[in-house]
Parts: C-alpha cells; sequence; structure tokens
C-alpha cells in the first residue's frame, strides 16, 4: 500500500519511528507470551530500518552538512542497539529478566531516534529537493526490502558464521553495492 509517506525519506522515517514507539508501548503493555507478537514486529521493523538507514539515509546526511560527529554517534547507537536486540531476542519475552532490559533498550532507542530527528532531519529538508528526497525514499525501501529481518551483530566472526551466513549475506551485499552506486550517480 502507498501512501503519502513513501513519497519523501523524512516522512518514511518518521512514520517508522512512530510505528516504532507504538510497538515499543506494545510490548511494554503486554504480559508474558502476548508480548512476543509485537516484540517480533518491533525486530524485525527495528531490523530494516537501521539497515536502511545506515545504507542510505546516514551517507546522505553527511553530504547534507550533518557533522561527522553526528552521524558516528547514530551510528555507534545503531551498532549497540543490535547487540541489546539480539540479546533480547535470544533471551525471549518470557525470562524473568526481560522487562527490565526491555525498559532500559526501549529508553535508548527513544532518545536515538529524537537526536535523528533533531539532529538530521531538518539538516535533510534544507539540503535535499523535493524529487531528492522522494529518490531516498525508494531507496530506503528497496534496501529495506532486502535487509535482515533481525539483527546480527556477530555474523562473519568466525569461519562456521561465514559458511552459514555467506550466501544471504552476499546477496544483501550485491543490493548494498546497488543501493551505494545509486547514491553514488544521483550524488554526481
Amino acid at each position: 500500500m502507498t501512501t503519502g509517506h513513501d513519497h519523501d525519506v523524512v516522512e518514511l522515517l518518521l512514520h517508522q519511528h512512530t510505528e516504532i514507539k507504538e510497538l515499543i508501548a506494545q510490548v511494554e503493555g503486554a504480559t508474558g507470551a502476548e508480548k512476543r507478537p509485537p516484540f517480533e514486529d518491533l525486530v524485525r521493523l527495528l531490523a530494516i530500518h537501521e539497515a536502511a538507514e545506515e545504507e542510505v539515509v546516514h551517507p546522505t546526511s553527511r553530504r547534507a552538512h550533518v557533522s561527522d560527529s553526528v552521524v558516528d554517534s547514530r551510528l555507534e547507537e545503531e551498532e549497540e542497539a543490535k547487540h541489546v536486540l539480539a540479546e533480547l531476542y535470544d533471551l525471549g519475552v518470557q525470562h524473568p529478566d526481560f522487562d527490565a532490559k526491555f525498559h532500559a533498550f526501549a529508553e535508548a532507542v527513544i532518545e536515538h531516534s529524537q537526536l535523528e530527528e533533531k539532529e538530521e532531519f531538518g539538516q535533510l529538508l534544507q539540503e535535499t529537493t523535493k524529487e531528492e528526497r522522494a529518490g531516498l525514499a525508494t531507496a530506503v525501501k528497496v534496501a529495506e526490502a532486502v535487509a535482515p529481518t533481525r539483527p546480527h551483530p556477530g555474523a562473519g566472526e568466525s569461519a562456521l558464521a561465514n559458511l552459514a551466513a555467506g550466501p544471504p549475506l552476499a546477496l544483501f551485499d550485491r543490493v548494498r553495492d546497488a543501493v551505494r552506486d545509486w547514491r553514488h550517480k544521483t550524488s554526481s
């Protein structure tokens, strides 16, 4: 389904931030096994959202004169979030430590999204045209369509992991290359 959010990368990302916050509230409001569906939806959305930001949005933010320190901070937060999200996923929603760990994670995710909105999105609106933002929205959707659906912070750190993860990650890498090539072509 196409919505108005699909035609502007900032609107698309703001809409996704709202969805993320809603899923966080659903997880925190549920009990026991009822947490699993919204948590799995959150894991999927965060995994594809962050992958697309890393591939499309943050490099564009640098070209839009967002400081390297701001972009680097967002990337560090996203890397940390991948690790924590993977830990939560492995822990499971019914583990006694899940709620406390999830609450801390949720606060960090919300703060991260607020910082992106404050420190990156305004600059993107100022430094890019409506047409460029529409193209970026398309690039984000392509990146999300092929992104992993859960975090893989340790993928490739061992021979066994490379054998298991290699083929699907190779496909992901080819698409990443296509997105990268598209970015370079549109920024020239």
